[in-house]
């Protein structure tokens, strides 16, 4: 059975968001991809008080500069498309407050027909904690898991009620509700994290770092889910963030997904391989416009197609 593919919508600043998602989410669809992804940055911090992912050092990227809301997004590719799924990866749960993300979340999944896939992450940087206002960094576990909590409760029936730390809901009438219970997808990047997602969440969404690294922490999630005794199967959505070049990339230390689209399918069978079931490809920070990237993708989903991805 084929990988799943899903394409990122075009969220940074070379793109006219209100035109080109719209544009670039019916072409993808028309294509063949089957999902359509955002990601969150909600600011770029100059001078930046600490590297990218907090690495010491490591800049931030100049995409990072500008970057269109990701449930804004989503909503004028919903109203562009028929098929595709809607899915953040992933949107920085503790910058958001629980109620009102779950509202919007029901929401969006309402009006599309149940296409909303909710990806979920804790984020890593300090400055956009303390603009969300919402809880501190030292908080954020405990934030994601009463964001869980709080989607269950509103997605599911009424009266909806709940007692959190953050959120108190009095019994009442919450909609609308969702199409479908909308999939929780989480990385896990720790044990703790790790026994979230099997406990917690429909699916894993890890990032792309080489194929044996991904089938080593693929076969450490599915031990987890069999020790604690998970029964429903693990949905895994990897992320491969994209570096697209029209010429191939000749350096010995070239890395996975960096190149031509030649390169970029390489790299997509190399990880389809381990067995996930579906790959994200992020090529709209390394394109010039929507054009180049409605082009790339095309090209990119006929190869792997005929590479029997």
């Amino acid at each position: 059975m084929a990988t799943r593919l899903g394409l990122s919508l075009p969220q940074t600043r070379q793109y006219a968001v209100g035109r080109d998602v719209p544009a670039v989410a019916r072409a993808a669809e028309d294509i063949g991809y089957e999902s359509l992804w955002v990601f969150e940055r909600i600011l770029y911090p100059e001078p930046a008080t600490q590297g990218l992912y907090g690495v010491p050092d490591l800049p931030w990227p100049d995409h990072y500069r500008s970057v269109a809301d990701p449930l804004v997004t989503l909503t004028l590719a919903a109203a562009a498309t028929e098929r595709a799924e809607l899915g953040t990866s992933v949107l920085v749960a503790p910058l958001h407050v629980p109620f009102q993300l779950a509202r919007t979340l029901a929401s969006l999944d309402a009006a599309s027909g149940g296409r909303v896939v909710a990806g979920l992450g804790t984020g890593w940087s300090h400055d956009e904690y303390a603009a969300a206002s919402v809880a501190p960094f030292e908080r954020r576990g405990k934030v994601l898991d009463e964001l869980i909590d709080v989607c269950h409760a509103v997605w599911g029936p009424d009266p909806v009620s709940y007692e959190g730390e953050l959120t108190r809901i009095a019994p009442s009438v919450v909609g609308p509700k969702p199409a479908r219970p909308v999939p929780i997808l989480l990385p896990a990047g720790g044990p703790r994290a790790l026994r979230r997602l099997v406990d917690r969440a429909d699916g894993w969404m890890p990032v792309a770092g080489g194929a044996q690294a991904l089938a080593e922490q693929w076969a450490t999630v599915r031990q987890a889910a069999a020790e604690r005794g998970r029964e429903r199967p693990v949905r895994s959505v990897l992320r491969a963030n994209a570096r697209y070049s029209a010429k191939a990339y000749d350096g010995p230390d070239r890395a996975p997904f960096r190149g031509d689209v030649a390169q970029i399918v390489d790299d997509l069978a190399a990880h389809a391989a381990v067995g996930v079931d579906e790959i994200i490809v992020e090529l709209a920070a390394s394109t010039r416009d929507a054009q180049e990237l409605k082009d790339v993708a095309g090209q990119l989903y006929e190869a792997a197609r005929a590479a029997g991805v």
